[in-house]
């Protein structure tokens, strides 16, 4: 990559481009920046004026540039990225969120917003194809559910800490391994997924389908096995997914939540008055398997997954039920026995293998107390 002052002084190669996901043309100084990004093993890349171009390396977020981008220099980053049609939804929006593919395979995430008046850019590198299943390294019991016939298994953990690898590792090994008919209903499709033993259907919010909800209704007269929702995140896709799954079709999803027993409190803030009964009724047939992450960083600059588990017993059903959310913790301390563990099982694990730091170990314990 050339040096801060000779990306700087560069010229760009216009705003002009095609439309949809595809990037328009002659944009050297980006390209540029996507290669030393893919070369560092950076995830994401940041283009803010008034810093640094910035890479995120192992958690960190490092500046990889001497100058300093102002704004002008930011905007033109950013735009080189964006087709006429996605330039001129981001002047009436002000914020545009698209995949993008290069024909090296590569796949990006971009999201190019405002602030403070000023355009800024984050792009997500995406792998070329899914990690399977058994390269995360997540507890036996959690390769079981690829055999599962019905039921909705959710992916939790806040931002950024891989749901939606784990979603598209447990897509991945059912197509490999099962004859399914699997749907997914995704904003914006992050991993696409080839026809292996099962065939899939993947379908994009905005481009393929109006919203999630309408999305998964049509999914569900097209004969589904398994459906993917890349996130629950409205009432209407949260009462369909959970009557599917009640109804004989295995649903995965994922959902934005700090702890695993905040699941319900989560699900009930998109309920609206006098619907709470009916959404804890559906949850409580419905549920199959919660998954919780923690992404941590290694000694040796790479990645693992400290999880919790909690499995649907009559016991986690009757709590969903009857309002007693707040015993679900120690009822995942105690059921070890159905595949159920907390985060102190998984940080003790990879304490011991010598992967995390004690203090990294404390730290992210400290945080379920």
């Amino acid at each position: 990559m050339r040096s801060a002052i000779d990306l700087a002084g560069r010229r760009f190669g216009g705003n002009g481009g095609s439309k949809g996901d595809r990037p328009p043309p002659q944009r050297p100084e980006i390209q540029n920046i996507l290669a030393l990004a893919q070369a560092r093993s950076a995830t994401d890349i940041h283009i803010v004026a008034g810093s640094a171009v910035l890479f995120r390396i192992d958690g960190e977020l490092l500046p990889v540039t001497r100058r300093i981008l102002d704004a002008n220099l930011a905007k033109r980053l950013s735009y080189s990225l964006l087709s006429e049609a996605r330039i001129a939804e981001f002047e009436d929006k002000h914020d545009v969120d698209f995949m993008m593919a290069l024909p090296n395979r590569s796949r990006y995430r971009i999201h190019v917003s405002q602030n403070d008046g000023k355009v800024n850019m984050v792009v997500r590198l995406l792998p070329k194809e899914p990690f399977p299943l058994e390269h995360l390294r997540l507890p036996d019991v959690v390769y079981r559910l690829v055999r599962a016939r019905k039921g909705l298994v959710l992916i939790t953990g806040s931002t950024s800490q891989g749901k939606t690898t784990t979603l598209a590792s447990l897509i991945d090994a059912i197509n490999r391994h099962q004859r399914k008919n699997i749907i997914t209903i995704e904003d914006p499709i992050e991993y696409l997924h080839p026809n292996k033993s099962s065939v899939i259907r993947q379908r994009e919010v905005g481009r393929d389908t109006p919203s999630f909800a309408e999305g998964l209704r049509a999914a569900l007269r097209q004969d589904p096995d398994v459906i993917a929702i890349g996130e629950m995140r409205d009432y209407e896709t949260i009462k369909v997914a959970l009557t599917a799954a009640e109804t004989g079709v295995l649903v995965l999803s994922t959902l934005h939540v700090i702890s695993i027993d905040k699941i319900i409190e989560r699900l009930l803030a998109y309920t609206p008055d006098g619907s709470e009964g009916q959404v804890r009724i559906l949850l409580a047939e419905a549920l199959l398997c919660a998954i919780h992450q923690e992404l941590l960083p290694t000694v040796d600059g790479g990645k693992r997954v400290a999880c919790e588990l909690l499995f649907a017993t009559d016991a986690v059903r009757n709590l969903i039920r009857n309002r007693g959310s707040y015993q679900l913790r120690s009822i995942i301390t105690t059921g070890f026995r159905y595949g159920m563990r907390n985060i102190k099982v998984s940080l003790d694990e990879l304490r011991e293998e010598g992967v995390i730091t004690d203090s990294l170990y404390r730290l992210i314990l400290g945080s379920y107390r």
